[in-house]
């Protein structure tokens, strides 16, 4: 285990410690939810306030117990390998690399073309309230009730709710649970103008509740039942909730020990067993223009890997650079007389990657991937995928002493 105590949210002292122990005390009810699920994770290097990244390609540092499931991209390409969390032992391995939120798919391998439900993401625009949320999530539930469909509703541990309608029918696409979802959004946004809205437009959403049907695309992710969040300066968990306690209209937050009090049962356990048909049948004439799909120039990532580079120059000689939101950031490698496995790291500022540069000899090229660290801590472990560079190193400041610039980069053995 990594520096379990590591501070996640500073406001609160909440520690890596405490969320493995608030995941190992839910994955009874959690994993059943997870299990052959491809999963994308937000990874927190250092504190919910520093650095975040979604995780959907597993890292190089993944350890080759974990199970993954390989998905074609949709622009083409090498396939994106998804990591399932089918134990306790991934579940943990996840928490300990900074997966503060877990995010799977509406779908389970190898049927990932299967919809296995139909979710309604509930929320609210600037202006409205929770119990607006409520509102028309108790709406919600009566349409789909009429159309003899049982929902269910959890709270996201953000600001809204989620309502989802288990399937478990072998034949249900995504673009038809898509379809059904926008055709229900819209018809009860023209029922309730005044405290619905359907439409993507974040414009369009002020004092309203934005019922976001759009999260049933098959390449779309929402936030696990039972999982923490990082969207407060405390955690709270996406958790099930009954609609007696949703028509209350009361604020639903949960802490993880106030989460953990609840787990006596499986509130969700329908949404893993219980079989439904959709009421239509969905055609390609009804069905709406989907949402526009990434461009094959889009440069958001499915991973937390960079680019990295040693190189020589002639003024400094041997430095790697190291590629950070766009830019490259210069250390100037010596030798550590006194370690040999260890080198003297000296920063030398920065500049942008799309900088021409001359005299400069490159050495090496490849990816590397943060798993820990920020400048806070004055420490970064990160894992290099080179040949000359390659595997886990430590990148840590020598001396608190901000007189004293030189860091080491020292491999893990």
């Amino acid at each position: 285990m990594m520096r379990p105590d590591r501070v996640l949210f500073p406001e609160t002292g909440f520690t890596k410690k405490d969320a493995l122990a608030y995941y190992k005390r839910a994955a009874k009810l959690l994993l059943p939810h997870l299990k052959n699920v491809p999963v994308s994770f937000k990874r927190y290097p250092g504190t919910i306030g520093g650095e975040s990244f979604w995780e959907k390609d597993a890292p190089a540092f993944t350890p080759k117990w974990v199970e993954t499931v390989a998905i074609p991209r949709r622009t083409g390409g090498t396939d994106i390998h998804y990591i399932v969390i089918n134990d306790l032992r991934t579940l943990m391995w996840m928490v300990d690399v900074g997966a503060i939120e877990i995010h799977p798919f509406l779908h389970r391998a190898p049927h990932i073309d299967v919809a296995t439900s139909v979710v309604f993401d509930l929320d609210p625009g600037t202006g409205a309230t929770f119990a607006d949320c409520c509102r028309v999530a108790m709406m919600l539930r009566d349409a789909l009730l009429h159309v003899k469909l049982k929902s269910f509703a959890k709270v996201s541990g953000s600001k809204g709710l989620q309502v989802h309608v288990p399937l478990n029918s072998p034949r249900v696409t995504h673009d038809a649970t898509e379809t059904f979802a926008r055709l229900v959004a819209d018809e009860l946004a023209r029922a309730a103008p005044k405290l619905i809205v359907a439409k993507m437009s974040k414009q369009l959403r002020a004092k309203r509740v934005f019922i976001d049907w759009s999260q049933n695309a098959d390449y779309k992710t929402t936030v696990a039942v039972y999982s923490l969040r990082a969207k407060r300066n405390a955690p709270y968990v996406s958790m099930p909730v009954t609609w007696d306690e949703v028509s209350r209209l009361n604020p639903l937050d949960f802490s993880p020990d106030d989460a953990v009090l609840r787990m006596r049962r499986d509130l969700f356990a329908p949404v893993l067993e219980l079989k439904q048909k959709l009421p239509i049948q969905l055609t390609r004439a009804t069905r709406p223009a989907r949402p526009i799909a990434p461009a094959r120039g889009d440069k958001r990532t499915q991973s937390g890997r960079r680019d990295f580079v040693i190189a020589k120059t002639e003024q400094a000689g041997d430095e790697l650079w190291l590629e950070i939101d766009g830019r490259w950031h210069r250390w100037i490698l010596r030798p550590d007389r006194e370690r040999k496995r260890r080198l003297i790291a000296v920063p030398a500022g920065d500049f942008p990657v799309d900088t021409k540069l001359r005299r400069v000899k490159f050495e090496e090229r490849g990816k590397y991937e943060l798993i820990e660290g920020s400048d806070e801590q004055r420490r970064f472990d990160l894992w290099f995928s080179g040949s000359a560079l390659n595997g886990e190193w430590i990148l840590q400041k020598i001396v608190a002493d901000d007189a004293h610039r030189s860091w080491s980069l020292t491999p893990v053995a």
